[in-house]
């Protein structure tokens, strides 16, 4: 089989591959999702296997802590953040309703101080634009918390996720071993040297970024409930959780952050305490979280992740956001592997008989 024939080969699988995850995306969240757990966390299954407990001892406790955990800390959250979306669904006319005051106030005031007839119907557009986007953001919070998702999707989570990653993580080393096996010999090491790179990236952009994210939800939550911000806890554990999403967290944050304040807070003290807070948030992920947990391993630039992020929640919804950071970590790796034999070949470098140019001295 020559190079055009394997490549037709490859090309032929992946196309299969993306047509079966078309098909199927109804379905895969649960697996997706545990395979992902699975990968989390069989570091830990390597290290407790290490200290003597067999794999499905060492699966068993590590698979119920962190399952229970999650659940614990839903239990201990969802009449939290419910109160807190009540009460913002509640007052949100009120909010509306100032937001409008606000504009009409600021509008007044230009119009008085620019030419006549500048600012002619701006008061109406204002108070228009801030009703949609009252209404706008009550409706989907409301879809949201009415469950958008449906029964079936959230059931299958929570009982075939934990099953999922409890299989592949009892199994993680001999499926690994299996896929080893089928890898067409002439080219297993250097398949296996790209699949050491994506595990590498993989790793420190999932785990690092997972800690990140918490870290930061954690920082964001308590804080701007200290400082009293309604809706707070809500705010900044969103903020945290998309943290991983490159200047959305923090700028998104900061934004709901302020515009709750604005019309909560009579003063100035409150929205200079909310701005501090994602300033020393921002500050913690750049030059402590992020060097410590994720590393200089990633390869990924910010712009290629917000854009694969997009991609795959535009082609397969929440699925494909899932596996968004996967692929786009394969792609990046594929692409400089293809770029690094590219400069390698006589396509780049030129036959060997012509002469090769040198640079001036």
């Amino acid at each position: 089989m020559n190079r055009t024939q394997r490549l037709m080969v490859w090309a032929a699988a992946f196309t299969l591959f993306v047509l079966l995850i078309h098909l199927l995306e109804q379905i895969l969240l649960p697996f997706v999702a545990g395979l992902g757990v699975a990968y989390l966390l069989d570091p830990l299954a390597d290290k407790l296997e290490e200290r003597g407990l067999s794999r499905i001892l060492a699966t068993t406790v590590i698979t119920g802590v962190f399952f229970f955990g999650v659940i614990g800390i839903i239990i201990v959250l969802t009449p939290l953040l419910q109160n807190q979306v009540t009460n913002i669904a509640e007052r949100l006319p009120e909010f509306v309703s100032m937001v409008q005051a606000w504009a009409s106030d600021t509008i007044a005031r230009l119009e008085a101080a620019l030419p006549s007839g500048t600012l002619d119907g701006s008061g109406g557009v204002g108070t228009d634009m801030a009703g949609t986007i009252g209404n706008a953001i009550k409706n989907v919070a409301q879809k949201l918390w009415a469950g958008g998702v449906a029964v079936f999707e959230i059931l299958s989570l929570l009982i075939i996720t934990p099953i999922v990653s409890f299989y592949m993580l009892l199994k993680w080393d001999d499926i690994v071993r299996q896929i080893d096996d089928l890898l067409p010999r002439p080219q297993v090491e250097t398949i296996r040297a790209q699949f050491r790179e994506i595990d590498t990236t993989l790793s420190a952009f999932i785990r690092g970024q997972a800690s990140v994210c918490l870290t930061l939800a954690a920082v964001y939550g308590i804080s701007l409930s200290v400082i009293g911000l309604e809706a707070g806890l809500l705010i900044g554990i969103g903020a945290g959780a998309v943290s991983f999403i490159p200047y959305v967290g923090a700028l998104s944050g900061i934004i709901m952050a302020l515009g709750v304040a604005f019309v909560q807070f009579d003063t100035w003290g409150p929205l200079i305490a909310v701005a501090t807070v994602f300033a020393v948030g921002q500050t913690l992920e750049s030059y402590v979280l992020t060097p410590r947990l994720v590393g200089d391993k990633v390869g990924l630039h910010d712009l290629w992740i917000i854009f694969a992020l997009m991609a795959g929640g535009t082609l397969f919804g929440f699925l494909g956001v899932l596996l968004a950071v996967p692929t786009a970590a394969v792609i990046g790796v594929l692409v400089r592997f293809t770029l690094s034999r590219y400069r390698d070949s006589k396509l780049y470098l030129g036959d060997g008989d012509q002469d090769t140019p040198t640079a001036a001295s």
